[in-house]
């Protein structure tokens, strides 16, 4: 997408830079949670190694995705300068597509983890999801390497094939939908996968979740899970709801119709930048561990700027 550099232009990247600094930050202190109990524990459970990579990985992708905005907003001919555009759109790629994928993982591991079936398939998940988690994870890396390696030939193969060779960039066009397909399909058969593994556990876990509740409201039951059950039921369901919109968004950033609608552009680059850190949020106040040292800090925080 690009902008006329204008006030609308300048106000565009500094509202995604913002929302792009506090995702990082977000995502930079589940690392760090996650990184200071694995030196004290020497070990880490499945749900710390997910919330690990998936923190690595969206911090990674809000850094090189906010960069691209911010090029294609207030400088869109620097990005046809090799090796800039290769390099920022497969690196962009990597990280998002890992981003897509590690959620994909946390998703079925919730639901594996929580959900209880009688299904001779879903309680043998449900013993070996311990050992099952590094080779998702594993996967999730691979798959996301591999687009990026195809997205930086793709795009080097279409600069040459569209420079000038005189150095003049106003010339560069690398907007033909035809030479995008390979990578609009790449890129549409990506999130589509990543959408259905993530709704296909949510929906089966937010039954689960109901029938469960509806057994203890039935049976009068004071059960103390019962707000655990709710609370996971809301924080399952808000996902559900932020990723499908999510996963519009990103359909719709592809598509011809969006080339032009700069207001509408702007709105989904907003939410889209904002999703990583909205959700590793509710992330962090469903993880009573995260939780407890997010609270411990903010009065510290607090405290300091108000001495400054």
């Amino acid at each position: 997408q690009q902008f006329n550099v204008t006030a609308y232009g300048a106000t565009a990247v500094a509202f995604i830079s913002l929302q792009a600094f506090a995702g990082m930050w977000i995502n930079a202190f589940i690392v760090c949670v996650v990184c200071i109990a694995w030196i004290k524990t020497k070990t880490l459970n499945s749900n710390e190694k997910i919330l690990l990579f998936l923190g690595c990985s969206r911090f990674g992708h809000l850094c090189f995705s906010s960069l691209y905005s911010c090029l294609a907003i207030m400088y869109p001919h620097f990005l046809y300068v090799q090796p800039t555009y290769t390099v920022i759109v497969s690196m962009q790629n990597f990280f998002n597509y890992s981003n897509l994928w590690v959620s994909a993982c946390l998703s079925i591991f919730y639901c594996v983890k929580i959900a209880s079936f009688i299904n001779s398939f879903f309680i043998y998940l449900k013993v070996k999801i311990d050992t099952i988690v590094p080779w998702l994870l594993l996967g999730s890396v691979l798959l996301a390497l591999a687009v990026a390696i195809f997205s930086y030939k793709f795009a080097g193969t279409v600069h040459c094939n569209h420079s000038t060779g005189q150095g003049n960039f106003s010339n560069v066009s690398i907007t033909m939908d035809d030479v995008f397909f390979p990578m609009y399909f790449i890129s549409a058969f990506g999130f589509v996968t990543s959408f259905m593994v993530v709704i296909t556990p949510a929906l089966l876990l937010l039954f689960s979740l109901w029938r469960h509740k509806r057994t203890m409201q039935t049976n009068s039951m004071k059960d103390l899970s019962m707000d655990a059950h709710i609370k996971a039921m809301k924080s399952i369901l808000s996902f559900l709801v932020m990723y499908s919109i999510n996963f519009v968004f990103l359909i719709l950033i592809m598509s011809s119709a969006m080339k032009e609608e700069n207001s509408m552009t702007f709105v989904i680059y907003v939410f889209l930048h904002a999703f990583p850190a909205v959700h590793s949020l509710i992330l962090i106040f469903s993880n009573p561990k995260l939780e407890k040292t997010l609270l411990s800090i903010l009065p510290c925080v607090k405290c300091k700027l108000c001495m400054r």
